[in-house]
């Protein structure tokens, strides 16, 4: 049973009416910012609500069913230890990395260095301006890479935003020296095929670091994204001449198309590309959550990735988001992003399979490794209907024989879960605030939760750069556990480094 270090019990269940089906509706149709396809992390206002629904979701905060307006509402086995607002990147926050006593954050305005040295205390290092979203951030030595997937004039830091469809438009990858913290330097850049939604690095353990860059295609009359997209642009950058990286491939992951989507699959996204892929280095294994599949594949030889095994849900999956692997490699977490990251959908009405997580076993052994289904986790603390909530960026906690999470659920706040039984995953400590607004359905809350060295580190999207403590018997042996690095998308192996 978890308790709240509140005066008032919040209920599990809201004692006012879901979000309308209408409504959702038109969440999910809303046209998205011109710089972020749609689904898929769109962080905008979807407009105002009804006067009724403004009245439900006052009445609702009275009766301590949710927190009332920022306030701050959390479980007894989790402190809140500070929050750093936004200096002056204003945009939205995105993905973290870490590297020693360093947070990085991105941002669509370009990215933030804390000095985590002190977890109370972070200090900023350093803001660097460079538009583009959504900036998904990594880190390897003296290296910094950056994710561009919004049409720019050029890939300098200084370009500005212009139509897809003029010829001179540019996405793609960006690399930044680190050295120096407070003066990081931008060196090269890469322009891949319809952008770089997310990325994830593949160490060679030698000289070089390959880079999975993720990109899709939600408007095929983009000319960079022109159908068939049903791969990823590998980059290999020599560390020591960054300025040398270049695409060495494209493997395509859907020789058959992927999920074809609607008529054939309604509500359910075409597999136009991946939105995210999670390595295990140390198992040559990758997960991709693609639109509309799921996928698990080898990277024993990392420039040319072979399909091991795809999986669709096209019952309650509307976007394959992202994916985590459990310690053991025997399990893997994919995220739903219904209603890309836009909608309420964390309701009655939705219910608790949808905009969820889908935990899968991979069984048998080698290239004969299926993924099987066994259970669905989401939050039960059902949200107004004005806060966008959903399944989104976590990590593991690094427990030997547990399976451990911390995930963030934008307005849904921080969970920590256990998945050590994949049929029958529970919560076991939660944070979140109430809703920014009550004026109009708002995307807000944490786009990253990740536990790093003893602390769990967030990046929320309106407010800034989280900080909280577990204080919990089950996750205390997470404590000891401790990473030079860490890109949540390159899973360590924590336990045989």
């Amino acid at each position: 049973m978890i308790s709240l270090h509140t005066t008032r019990v919040r209920r599990r269940r809201l004692g006012v009416a879901a979000a309308a089906a209408g409504l959702f509706a038109a969440l999910l149709t809303a046209a998205p910012a011109a710089a972020t396809p749609d689904p898929g992390d769109a962080p905008v206002d979807r407009g105002s609500v009804t006067t009724s629904q403004q009245a439900e979701a006052r009445a609702a905060i009275r009766g301590g069913d949710i927190p009332g307006v920022d306030e701050i509402v959390h479980s007894s086995n989790i402190k809140h230890l500070t929050s750093v607002p936004k200096g002056a990147l204003k945009g939205t926050n995105t993905d973290l990395a870490f590297q020693g006593k360093y947070a990085y954050v991105g941002n669509y305005d370009g990215f933030v260095i804390y000095d985590i040295s002190n977890p109370k205390k972070p200090k900023t290092v350093s803001e660097v301006l460079c538009p583009g979203s959504q900036n998904d951030i990594s880190v390897s030595g003296n290296l910094l890479f950056l994710s561009t997937d919004s049409s720019r004039s050029d890939d300098s830091c200084s370009s500005t935003t212009q139509p897809a469809t003029e010829k001179s438009s540019w996405e793609g990858m960006k690399i930044f020296d680190i050295s120096n913290k407070r003066h990081p330097r931008y060196i090269a850049a890469v322009e891949t095929a319809c952008g770089s939604h997310t990325h994830t690095l593949v160490p060679d353990g030698k000289k070089n670091v390959y880079i999975y860059v993720s990109s899709y295609s939600p408007n095929e009359t983009f000319p960079d994204c022109q159908p068939p997209h049903d791969g990823i642009s590998i980059i290999k950058v020599p560390v020591n001449k960054p300025q040398k990286a270049k695409i060495v491939n494209f493997p395509v992951l859907f020789p058959d198309g992927g999920n074809p989507g609607a008529p054939q699959n309604p509500g359910v996204s075409k597999t136009t590309g991946c939105h995210d892929i999670t390595v295990l280095p140390s198992k040559d294994l990758a997960a991709g959550a693609c639109m509309g599949d799921g996928i698990l594949f080898s990277i024993k030889d990392p420039e040319r990735p072979k399909i091991i095994d795809r999986v669709q849900d096209n019952v309650n999956f509307a976007f394959w988001h992202s994916a985590t692997f459990n310690q053991g490699a025997n399990k893997v977490v994919f995220t739903d992003e219904l209603g890309g990251g836009g909608a309420a959908t964390c309701n009655e009405e939705i219910g608790p399979k949808r905009g969820a997580d889908g935990i899968y076993d991979i069984v048998g052994k080698g290239d004969q490794r299926k993924l099987v289904f066994r259970s669905y986790f989401k939050i039960d603390r059902h949200q107004a209907d004005v806060e966008v909530c959903v399944a989104h960026n976590g990590s593991i906690i690094p427990v030997k024989g547990k399976d451990l999470m911390v995930q963030a659920w934008y307005q849904g706040g921080i969970s920590v879960w256990d998945f050590t039984n994949s049929a029958k995953p529970k919560e076991i400590a939660f944070f979140e605030r109430g809703p920014v607004t009550l004026d109009q359905v708002t995307t807000a809350g944490p786009w990253s939760a990740y536990y790093y060295n003893g602390h769990i580190y967030s990046s929320d999207i309106a407010k800034g750069f989280d900080v909280l403590k577990l204080n919990d018997r089950r996750t205390a042996p997470a404590d000891r556990v401790k990473l030079d690095e860490l890109n949540v998308q390159t899973q360590p192996d924590y336990f045989t480094r």
